[in-house]
């Protein structure tokens, strides 16, 4: 009998909670941005009973300037929760691609084929190969490990010529985060978001039942619930609502060429600097992407820069210099003064998310931040723990505004 009553009063206690958290779930809810953190997250809110607008201007955004490397185990960033956010990203990829219905093993947008790493000496190599043996252990995507010859390479990569060794990571892969964030977009439009291609801006009137004003410039709408996914511009949607944002941008450009070669199935690679070369499907070749911390949220592309970039491709792959320059790409990265991304619920505004501080990895964490933001929305435990990337230290209430 007492077991049974425990039973009920177990069962009643869950129920209550279930309902709380139904009723305090919003129902119509605001995406601002739509890189790779505000399409994922637009996409993952289209599958629950709300109703979702999506919000983007599509100018400057990070994605459209990264360079499509999913290979965070080689890097050699001593930030432990930096490294769970961007491996559990990395793993993330697989469940992600098929959610949108998009194939693993042909798929223009992501695809694993192993990641080529180059250090100045075959000691740091070394080293570098010691360390991600140790990662294969709680990352067996990683999958293949190896130093590979310069003959080796040439295998795997006809084109490239070198005289030294590289480590081979046969998990690396790439994406094409314009060609993701797009296809984002169409499968959360087909589920329902409401997209507009517009500049906006966020007032809040008071802590009502919909507390969040977007104007668009021609009109106002109202939403329980809003977040924030655009990553350098975060500082001017949230000071004039009395925020101080640690936030700096990062110019980022990179060249898209087009070689008569089939490119299909070569491996990314990432030469000892800030340059790499991924060859996509049908001769394309991406080369980037630069880091500029002194342009602010310039988007001109640059000639100098991008011809420095193209003359340290070339000298890998001589035969880049004939291939023609398709186009040029340039974004703007986010970065926070301390180089650690962070996600959650803004401090003092209830139901108002933010995302940013992604910086150069931002397309392998960002499916992963989405997914937690959406989880946060609906009150379901994140896959990591929220206080490893605490919102409140990045970004603060003024105390006049307070």
């Amino acid at each position: 009998m007492t077991n049974l009553l425990l039973k009920e009063t177990r069962q009643r206690h869950d129920f209550t909670v279930f309902c709380r958290i139904m009723m305090n779930q919003p129902k119509k809810i605001a995406v601002i941005g739509g890189g790779i953190v505000g399409s994922t997250t637009a996409f993952y809110l289209s599958q629950t009973d709300t109703d979702v607008t999506l919000y983007d201007e599509e100018t400057g955004q990070a994605t459209s300037a990264a360079a499509g490397i999913i290979c965070p185990w080689l890097s050699q960033r001593r930030n432990q929760k930096w490294y769970r956010l961007a491996a559990g990203g990395a793993a993330f990829y697989p469940t992600l691609m098929k959610d949108i219905g998009e194939g693993l093993q042909y798929s223009v947008i992501y695809r694993q084929v192993g990641t080529l790493v180059f250090k100045k000496t075959p000691k740091l190599l070394d080293k570098l190969e010691k360390i991600v043996q140790k990662r294969r252990i709680d990352a067996p995507m990683i999958g293949e490990l190896a130093v590979l010859s310069p003959e080796d390479i040439q295998e795997k990569m006809p084109l490239l010529e070198t005289r030294n060794p590289a480590l081979f990571a046969s998990g690396g892969a790439k994406v094409d985060g314009a060609q993701l964030t797009q296809t984002l977009k169409e499968k959360a439009q087909q589920n329902g978001v409401v997209f507009h291609k517009k500049k906006v801006s966020l007032h809040v009137e008071s802590m009502d039942e919909s507390p969040y004003i977007i104007n668009d410039g021609t009109r106002q709408e109202r939403f329980d619930a809003v977040v924030l996914a655009v990553g350098a511009w975060l500082p001017k949607l949230l000071e004039p609502l009395g925020y101080a944002v640690d936030i700096r941008p990062q110019k980022g450009q990179l060249v898209e060429l087009q070689l008569d070669a089939e490119t299909d199935v070569w491996p990314v690679v990432m030469p000892d600097g800030e340059m790499d070369i991924i060859p996509f499907a049908g001769g394309k070749i991406i080369v980037g992407a630069t880091h500029e911390n002194d342009k602010g949220y310039d988007l001109e592309p640059t000639k100098e820069q991008l011809q420095l970039m193209l003359q340290e491709a070339n000298k890998l792959v001589p035969e880049l210099e004939k291939a023609t320059i398709t186009r040029t790409r340039v974004g703007t990265r986010a970065y926070t003064s301390d180089f650690a991304p962070f996600f959650g619920e803004v401090p003092h505004a209830p139901r108002l998310y933010a995302a940013s501080g992604l910086g150069a990895s931002g397309l392998t964490s960002g499916p992963l931040i989405a997914r937690m933001l959406t989880q946060l929305i609906k009150g379901e435990q994140t896959d990591l723990p929220l206080e490893n990337y605490p919102i409140n230290d990045y970004i603060q209430k003024s105390n006049s505004s307070s």
